[in-house]
């Protein structure tokens, strides 16, 4: 008899009730165990706060890593689902559909760049910039395709993307991994000049690195790193997958250091909490043909649609210009906690993306102990911490981030 059959004749057995259900215990047995999770369960979200599967409330320093923009169930972003849901969810691109070309048009306009490709992910929208760069190499630089990335970069989970990534502890389970990609320090212009070879294709960079511990490079490094894509004729990718969308305090976070990428990934807090990704390009460096990139369910409509909702909302609003400001004034409270408490060695980030350094490795304890007290935060390295709120956030939830975060640093001593 086939399983789904099983499950049928079964179904008297299964509870009419979750709360009857372990979920921590269910997801050892069905679940493959890649996460190692939060010991929480949360259920219900609302602008900066969360609950838990006991009612108890948080305050969200994480936004599910820098994707809901503007705090949880949004009434934009609900109301252009329910919308969309109600009229048109999925076609593939076999047809034109409106969403999608809507979205694109505001993404170029935005920007300084001409196309967009919309994508399921930020890991896709990074495959999707690879492929481009690596066509680009073929049709305009004599075959090159190497791409040279930095030291403690992330730009996703695939494995094109992983050997992109620049950690080895995320790359060594996978090898040998695809080749065409050279790893280089961070912020150092004369290793990127080194690597550069006759097979190179493009530069690829976060403006500021994320997941590598939110590292901040020195103000003129994008600026010299693109002089030398000119002078060498190669592109310059720049991955916004997590900095983008107003993150770092400016619509994009390359804007911040006056440069211009070739091609721009993005992803996370474009679609305000739903999954979507996009990658944009210059013309002259747009150089795929019709059929030789795709996807089925990329540029549905319904995420479309809630993206367009959540970018016209952040650009109306002027959201970036908020986050700057309240980037300031959290920075400037986790200094005023930096001088209060030794343990705190470092204070780095930009816009609303800030990590905090510890002088020991007990970045897990203060997220256990944050947790306790009614705070999410992402321990982002095992001596950091990462605070990345929604960017509609407000001096009220910093003021009562950094009190909860003082009451466990005071309490550890």
């Amino acid at each position: 008899m086939p399983y789904w059959m099983k499950l049928m004749e079964n179904a008297k057995e299964r509870p009419l009730s979750t709360e009857k259900i372990n979920w921590k215990e269910l997801e050892s047995k069905v679940f493959m165990p890649v996460f190692k999770r939060i010991p929480v369960t949360l259920v219900r979200g609302k602008g900066t706060k969360v609950w838990d599967d006991t009612g108890k409330e948080y305050l969200d320093f994480v936004a599910g890593i820098a994707v809901t923009s503007l705090g949880h169930c949004h009434p934009v972003l609900v109301k252009a689902l329910k919308k969309q849901a109600g009229t048109l969810i999925q076609t593939s691109n076999l047809f034109y559909t409106i969403p999608q070309l809507q979205l694109a048009e505001l993404l170029v306009k935005t920007s300084c760049l001409d196309y967009a490709f919309i994508s399921n992910s930020g890991t896709e929208a990074v495959e999707g910039a690879i492929k481009l760069a690596r066509r680009y190499g073929k049709v305009k630089l004599d075959g090159a395709y190497e791409i040279i990335t930095t030291m403690n970069s992330f730009h996703g989970r695939t494995l094109a993307a992983t050997a992109a990534t620049g950690q080895n502890k995320m790359q060594e389970p996978y090898t040998p991994l695809p080749t065409g990609f050279v790893n280089v320090p961070f912020n150092d212009i004369e290793a990127i000049k080194n690597a550069t070879t006759r097979i190179t294709c493009a530069v690829m960079l976060e403006p500021v690195q994320g997941e590598g511990g939110v590292n901040v490079p020195a103000d003129d490094y994008l600026k010299k790193v693109r002089a030398w894509c000119d002078e060498k004729g190669i592109l310059l990718i720049l991955d916004e997958v997590q900095t983008g969308i107003g993150r770092c305090g400016s619509l994009y976070a390359h804007e911040l250091f006056g440069v211009e990428p070739d091609i721009m990934t993005l992803a996370k807090g474009l679609g305000g909490g739903v999954p979507i990704g996009a990658f944009l390009a210059k013309e002259s460096a747009c150089v795929f043909k019709k059929g030789e990139h795709g996807g089925t369910f990329v540029g549905n409509p319904l995420v479309c649609a809630a993206a367009f909702a959540v970018l016209s909302y952040i650009l109306d609003k002027k959201i970036p210009e908020h986050a700057a400001k309240m980037g300031v004034y959290l920075e400037d409270g986790l200094k005023k906690l930096a001088a209060k408490h030794d343990v705190i060695t470092e204070i780095r980030g930009k816009g609303l993306l800030i990590a905090v350094k510890f002088k020991s490795e007990i970045a897990e304890q203060v997220l256990l102990a944050c947790l306790e007290n009614g705070l999410l935060v992402n321990n982002v390295k095992l001596d950091a911490i990462r605070l990345m709120p929604a960017l509609n956030v407000t001096k009220k939830d910093i003021d009562k981030a950094l009190a909860i975060l003082d009451k466990v640093l005071q309490e550890r001593r």
